[in-house]
C-alpha cells in the first residue's frame, strides 16, 4: 500500500505539476510519510454537493489540480447539457477562506479554455448572491468557492444549476460521472481565454440589495424603530460585503459591527470553529452585546449563507437561539405580516426539511398556508421553488441548521436576507412592547411548545460504517413498539419510501427522493429522525418533543419537563 502511494506520489513530481506544489510532494516523500498517506490513498471525491477537503498537494486534497479537473467535468457536462446553445455563461464566487480567490480564478481559467462565459466576482462574496448572479446574468451554471463552517484548513467547490439552486438530481450525479472519466491532467484547459472573463461585483450587489428591500413587509414599523440596536459579525467572512448594507437599505441605522471578527481572514483568529450554531463562535459577540446593551445579535458564517441570533430572554439574559427557534419565529412573522397585509389569497406555501420542528408544519396549517416536507439540505427546498414557479406562491422556508429564505429571488438559504427579516421581525416585536423572545413565547402558547435536540453518535474506525449500517437495519428490521412510554403510531422509512400508519394500520408511498433516514412519530406528538451523515462514520438522531404552554410564566417548568422527556428518550434508546 505505502509502495503505491509513493509511487502515485512521485507521478506528482513530474513537470506538469508546478514548482511549488513538486516542493511540497518531495518535503512529503521525505519527512512525512503519515501526511503523504492521507494526501495519496485516494482521489477526492467529486460528491453530489461538489468537493471539499483539506489543502494542500496531493490527488485527495483541494489544490490546483483537483479544481480543474472537477471543473473540466463540470464543462464537459454543460457541452453536453446544452449541446445547441451558442454560448455556455458560468458565475463564480468565492469567500474568505484561504486558497479561495485563487481556487476561483483556475475554475474561471479553466472555463474559458473551454470557450464559456465566464461572471468571476471582483472580490469575496456570499453564496447567496452566487445564486442571484446566475439568474441576474442568465448563466447556465454557478461556482462557489467555500467549505462553509469548516476548520480553516478545509476549503470546498459548489455547483450550482441554471435556475440558482445547488444541483439535485439527475444533473449532480451527471456532473460526477463526467468528472470521474477524467484520467489525465492533459484533458483539463488550464490555458484561460481572457476575453471570456467578465469581472463582477457593483451592478451585482446594487440589484441584489435592491431586491433584498423590496422583501420588507413591515417598512413603517422598520421606520419607527429605526434605531433599535443591532450588533453583527460576519465571523470573518464575506457578510461584511452585504449584511450591514442591506441593514442599512432597510432602513436600520444602528447597526455595530463586532470589530475583532470585521476583517475577512481565512484563518479565522477569534474562534475554534467559525460557526454560529457553536456557542464559541458567538462568544465575543453575547459578550460586546452585553456591554452595548444590544437589541439583537446576527452572525454569519464565512460564505454567509447561515445566520445565528442570540436575544434576550424573559430574566433579561442574551440566550442563543437554535435553528428550529429562529426559522419558527421567522415564519410566524412572515405568515402574520402576510395575513395582516391580505395577502394570503390560498396559494401560498412554506418549506421546510423533515428534520426541522414541526411547529412550522403547524403554524402553516392552522393559517391556511400549504406546507411542504423536504429531505435535509436546501437544495431540495430549492427544486420545491422551481417546480411551483409561476403556479404557487412562497413565501419562506428553512432547516434546522441555521438556514433560512424569504422570496425567490435566490435559491439557496441567505444570511444576508435573514438578517434583514430577522431584524424587521425584532422591530415588530418592540413597536408591540414585547421582545424578540416575547414572539417565541406567544407562538408556544398559541400553537404548542415544541423542543427538539440533536444527538451524534461518532464511531471511528474500521468497523464504524458497518456498525452505523447495523444500526439503521435493526431499527428496521425490529422497531420500537414505544419509546420512553409513548407507543409509537407511526413509521417513515425514507430508504424504502414508504409510510407506515400503525394505527390503520396502512401505508402510502413517500413521494420523495430515496434516502437512508427513518422517522417515529410518537402518540405524544414526539418526532425521533435517523439519519447517518455521508461523509463522516457518524449517526445523527434529531428528537422533537411537544406539550402544552398555558402561559408564559409556564415556560421555564415547561422546557425543563420537554429537556428530561427527550433525555428520557436517549435512554430508552440507549444511544448514550
Amino acid at each position: 500500500m505505502e509502495k503505491e502511494i509513493i509511487a502515485k506520489a512521485t507521478a506528482w513530481l513530474s513537470p506538469v505539476f508546478d514548482e511549488e506544489t513538486r516542493k511540497q510532494v518531495q518535503y512529503l516523500i521525505d519527512n512525512d510519510v503519515n501526511e503523504l498517506i492521507d494526501s495519496f490513498y485516494s482521489n477526492l471525491e467529486f460528491g453530489t454537493g461538489g468537493l471539499r477537503g483539506i489543502m494542500g498537494a496531493g490527488t485527495n486534497r483541494m489544490n490546483k489540480y483537483t479544481v480543474g479537473m472537477a471543473t473540466q467535468g463540470l464543462a464537459n457536462y454543460l457541452k453536453i447539457l446544452y449541446l445547441s446553445e451558442k454560448e455556455i455563461r458560468v458565475a463564480i464566487a468565492y469567500d474568505s477562506r484561504l486558497n479561495s480567490d485563487y481556487f476561483a480564478r483556475i475554475a474561471a481559467d479553466v472555463l474559458s479554455g473551454n470557450g464559456m462565459r465566464v461572471f468571476l466576482f471582483d472580490s469575496l462574496r456570499p453564496t447567496p448572491e452566487l445564486s442571484f448572479a446566475i439568474r441576474f446574468f442568465r448563466c447556465h451554471s454557478g461556482i462557489v468557492i467555500t467549505a462553509s463552517h469548516n476548520p480553516k484548513e478545509y476549503n470546498g467547490y459548489k455547483v450550482y444549476g441554471n435556475d440558482g439552486g445547488q444541483l439535485v438530481a439527475p444533473h449532480d450525479k451527471n456532473v460526477i460521472t463526467e468528472v470521474e472519466k477524467i484520467k489525465d491532467l492533459s484533458e483539463v484547459k488550464f490555458d484561460a481565454i481572457p476575453d471570456l472573463i467578465t469581472i463582477i461585483g457593483e451592478e451585482v450587489d446594487a440589484a441584489y440589495t435592491q431586491k433584498v428591500k423590496q422583501l420588507s413587509l413591515s417598512p413603517e414599523v422598520v421606520s419607527r424603530m429605526h434605531d433599535m440596536k443591532i450588533l453583527y459579525t460576519p465571523i470573518h467572512g464575506s457578510g461584511i460585503q452585504l449584511v450591514p448594507r442591506c441593514l442599512k437599505a432597510f432602513g436600520f441605522i444602528n447597526v455595530n459591527i463586532l470589530e475583532s471578527q470585521k476583517k475577512p481572514d481565512g484563518n479565522f483568529p477569534t474562534v475554534k470553529s467559525p460557526n454560529p450554531e457553536e456557542p464559541d463562535a458567538m462568544r465575543l459577540a453575547l459578550l460586546k452585546a452585553m456591554e452595548i446593551q444590544a437589541d439583537i445579535v446576527l452572525a454569519s458564517d464565512p460564505d454567509a449563507d447561515r445566520v445565528g441570533v442570540a436575544v434576550k430572554n424573559h430574566r433579561g439574559e442574551f440566550v442563543l437561539l437554535n435553528g428550529n427557534q429562529t426559522a419558527s419565529v421567522l415564519i410566524y412573522y412572515l405568515i402574520e405580516k402576510w395575513k395582516q397585509n391580505g395577502k394570503l389569497t390560498g396559494n401560498e406555501f412554506i418549506v421546510k426539511t423533515i428534520v426541522t420542528s414541526e411547529l412550522i408544519a403547524n403554524i402553516a396549517i392552522q393559517n391556511g398556508v400549504e406546507y411542504f416536507d423536504v429531505l435535509t439540505g436546501f437544495k431540495y427546498i430549492a427544486e420545491i421553488i422551481k417546480k411551483f414557479e409561476g403556479k404557487k406562491t412562497f413565501i419562506g422556508g428553512g432547516e434546522e441548521s441555521y438556514g433560512y429564505l424569504v422570496g425567490d429571488f435566490v435559491r439557496d438559504k441567505d444570511a444576508v436576507i435573514s438578517c434583514c427579516m430577522i431584524a424587521e421581525t425584532a422591530a415588530w416585536a418592540v413597536a408591540q412592547g414585547k421582545s424578540f423572545f416575547d414572539i417565541l413565547l406567544d407562538m408556544y402558547c398559541t400553537y404548542g411548545f415544541y423542543l427538539e435536540k440533536l444527538h451524534s453518535l461518532t464511531i471511528k474506525g474500521k468497523s464504524g460504517a458497518e456498525k452505523i449500517a447495523e444500526i439503521m437495519q435493526n431499527f428496521r428490521n425490529s422497531p420500537p413498539v414505544s419509546i420512553a412510554g409513548s407507543k409509537v403510531i407511526a413509521i417513515k422509512d425514507y430508504a424504502l419510501q414508504k409510510e407506515f400508519d400503525l394505527l390503520k394500520k396502512q401505508e402510502k408511498p413517500i413521494e420523495l427522493p430515496r434516502s437512508n433516514v427513518l422517522q417515529f412519530f410518537l402518540e405524544d406528538g414526539s418526532k425521533i429522525t435517523a439519519r447517518p451523515s455521508g461523509t463522516e462514520p457518524k449517526i445523527k438522531f434529531y428528537f422533537g418533543v411537544k406539550g402544552t404552554l398555558s402561559n408564559k410564566n409556564e415556560f421555564d417548568r415547561m422546557n425543563t419537563e420537554m429537556e428530561k422527556r427527550i433525555r428520557h428518550i436517549i435512554e430508552d434508546m440507549k444511544l448514550e
